[in-house]
């Protein structure tokens, strides 16, 4: 008997399974298509591919990334948010449509502004007041609330957010409010304000919370589905959910705190990116993903993603076509950048005869032309195999790509409008793609004050290695590396995941005003708390750790830098290097501090960690009988390289060496090795390039 660790990512194209049978200590990979409206059934496939080879009890432990979250609220076919419902201080409820002054095209004058995720007539205002230190100055009417209740219940309400001002520093009334509304609107989900994001900040806490209550029974039903087919096949494992934090957390607690999921699937990509360059000793490292439906980057320093605790969801729209939403999530989330411009994105030409790629994909149905499903539109991944970077067949020849449809839609969609040869068509789609996606990078380095230069690039996801060297020279990188099973090494991010659990609280002091007795109370308030909730996922060999963060300003500003605190905070001094630490990154990330200024601790955050078990295992070291095909392959940059080698990942063991250009070849990815570029095989099978 053996236990099975399985992490499993559903994606926009692919759903991924990476399974650690630590008997054999072998690692296992699978992957299916994604069934977009009910995401449910491709996973409950790959367990049932699963149970042909072990046994049902052997499954310990499923640890799982979704898009569902994102979907929704982009609005995905199948998967429409439930009516909702707005319960808030009287005289806000327009909080919703006034947001913020910042504003994605300032200049356009042809912006539509998105519609509201709930409506004005489902948004209720009732008499409540308390004040900026908590005070109770206007009691909760609950006889106007019972009245709102009764219009809900007519409207047919299934989710309903809650969240009064200034609930954050007293949350009483909500609290009261919750009584109400559980008992006169029975079958609604509800969320708080002061459960979900107890910040300051009310258009910030109104949107998060909105979101949250909308996803909550769409993600319930979710869990519940899988959790029923996992049940029919005997299979009963832990079931923990991948956050967008980079940490896991039980489906009770994501059920409460669905808006936790909606960077799922890219968190888990960085978690494993985080771990491999722990092993591997790369103290700056750059992940890049480059999947069916979009690509997106992070960054890792120091073995830990850089984070950030505000997420913009949504689309603008111009003129007259289509509609959308934009809101704010506040949420520990990995600091990603992210572009359409995935293998699946489609290439088309706009009205100025100008060739653009994305944002719209081709997704998994029907996907690109040369799938033969039904295709039309020309993507990236038809691109690529026009340019002979791509083999006639994937996934170990289960699929078969068609070249002579991949070349209709790009002369059809392309060149025939732009009056362009189809290799130039060709090369035109990859150079844009290209430049998207390295721009994306620059977004999580340069405009954070980092050199792209400096760091390694972890390039995954089925499309990454294809792009891997490309983008790297178009920033001056001159390393890469591509891990084991590029296309499944998110769902390998989820079997190296720890469980994490966030906490914070709004403080708003100076820090000339600060007691470091008072401070060090409210963190030890924090971990207690997350401590209890992470006892409940710890299993014997976990080790608990907690990190403490402060988000800090200068007094006067409206936004703040998030800097690590000391586990202990005992006397003024702690408080002064918590100043001189805010001084280093503003400095960092600024150019230039200002010293002498007031500094204003707006919150405090501590994150609690069960660290799992984690593995790699090595390759054996072997001699292997190199099989070496060959074709013309074109490379962006370098023109067309005739009878460039083509090798099979699996033939290359650990101490084997190329020099481009060569392609390598392997289930669920291509390796494109540009010219001029070395490529050699570590122990644990990873493929480090440097030029």
């Amino acid at each position: 008997m053996c236990a099975l660790r399985l992490g499993i990512d559903v994606g926009g194209t692919f759903t991924d399974l990476v399974l650690y049978d630590e008997r054999r200590n072998k690692l296992i990979i699978r992957k299916i298509s994604t069934t977009p409206s009910n995401p449910e059934v491709a996973v409950l496939s790959l367990i049932d591919e699963v149970l042909k080879e072990y046994s049902p009890n052997e499954v310990k432990l499923i640890l799982h990334a979704t898009t569902l979250a994102t979907n929704a609220l982009l609005g995905q076919k199948g998967l429409e948010l439930p009516k909702g419902a707005l319960i808030t201080t009287k005289g806000f409820r327009d909080i919703l449509e006034i947001g913020r002054q910042r504003r994605p095209a300032l200049y356009d004058l042809f912006v539509r502004r998105p519609k509201p995720l709930i409506p004005r007539r489902l948004r209720f205002g009732v008499e409540e007041r308390v004040d900026a230190k908590g005070n109770v100055i206007v009691p909760l009417n609950e006889e106007e609330l019972r009245d709102i209740c009764h219009k809900m219940r007519k409207e047919g309400v299934k989710a309903i957010a809650i969240c009064f001002l200034n609930s954050y520093v007293n949350p009483v009334h909500e609290l009261k409010a919750k009584e109400v509304v559980e008992k006169e609107v029975p079958n609604a989900w509800i969320s708080l304000s002061c459960e979900v994001d107890p910040e300051h900040g009310e258009y910030e806490r109104t949107s998060t919370t909105v979101v949250n209550a909308l996803l909550m029974p769409l993600v319930a039903g979710y869990i519940r589905r899988l959790e029923e087919g996992l049940s029919r096949r005997r299979v009963r494992p832990r079931l923990l959910l991948m956050k967008s934090s980079g940490g896991a957390a039980s489906a009770e607690n994501i059920v409460k705190r669905p808006i936790d999921l909606i960077e799922s699937g890219p968190a888990a990509g960085v978690s494993a990116t985080a771990f491999l360059s722990k092993v591997l000793g790369i103290r700056r490292a750059i992940s890049f993903d480059m999947g069916g439906t979009t690509a997106k980057a992070g960054v890792v320093i120091d073995y830990r993603p850089r984070m950030r605790y505000e997420l913009g969801i949504g689309r603008i729209h111009r003129g007259e076509e289509g509609e959308g939403f934009e809101c704010i999530v506040r949420s520990a989330v990995v600091d990603l950048a992210e572009c359409s411009a995935g293998g699946g994105s489609i290439a088309w030409v706009d009205e100025d005869c100008v060739l653009r790629v994305g944002p719209i994909s081709a997704g998994a149905e029907p996907g690109p032309a040369c799938y033969g499903k039904g295709g039309k539109e020309p993507t990236v991944t038809d691109a690529n195999l026009v340019l002979g970077r791509l083999p006639a067949k994937l996934l170990a020849g289960d699929m078969t790509l068609y070249p002579q449809l991949a070349r209709k839609a790009i002369e059809g969609r392309i060149c025939k409008i732009m009056e362009i040869p189809l290799i130039e068509a060709a090369k035109g789609v990859l150079r844009i793609a290209n430049y998207e996606m390295a721009n994306i990078i620059r977004l999580t380095t340069t405009e954070r004050g980092l050199d792209p230069r400096e760091f390694t690039l972890i390039a995954y996801g089925g499309a990454g290695p294809l792009h891997a060297t490309d983008i790297a020279e178009e920033l001056g990188i001159n390393k890469v590396i591509i891990p084991r099973n590029p296309g499944n090494f998110s769902a390998y991010g989820l079997i190296v995941t720890d469980v994490r659990y966030d906490y914070v609280k709004t403080l708003l002091v100076k820090l000339e005003e600060l007691d470091p007795g008072r401070l060090e109370r409210e963190y030890q308030e924090l971990e207690e708390r997350a401590l209890k909730e992470l006892s409940k996922d710890v299993i014997a060999e976990d080790e608990i750790v907690t990190v403490r963060y402060a988000g800090m300003r200068y007094y006067g500003q409206s936004y703040e830098i998030v800097i690590p605190v000391p586990l202990t905070i005992n006397t003024t001094s702690d408080i002064m290097a918590l100043s001189e630490e805010f001084l280093r990154e503003y400095g960092r990330m600024y150019m230039q501090a200002y010293q002498g200024r007031a500094i204003e601790l707006v919150d405090i955050r501590v994150s609690a960690f069960a660290l799992s078990k984690k593995v790699l295992p090595k390759l054996p070291s072997r001699t292997s009988d190199i099989k070496v095909s060959r074709r013309d392959v074109y490379f962006i940059g370098h023109g067309l390289q005739e009878e460039t080698p083509i090798y099979r990942r699996d033939d290359l063991a650990p101490g084997f060496e190329l020099e481009g250009p060569a392609i390598v070849e392997e289930y669920g990815a291509t390796l494109v090795v540009n010219p001029g570029w070395n490529l050699r095989v570590d122990e644990y099978g990873n493929i480090i390039l440097e030029r």
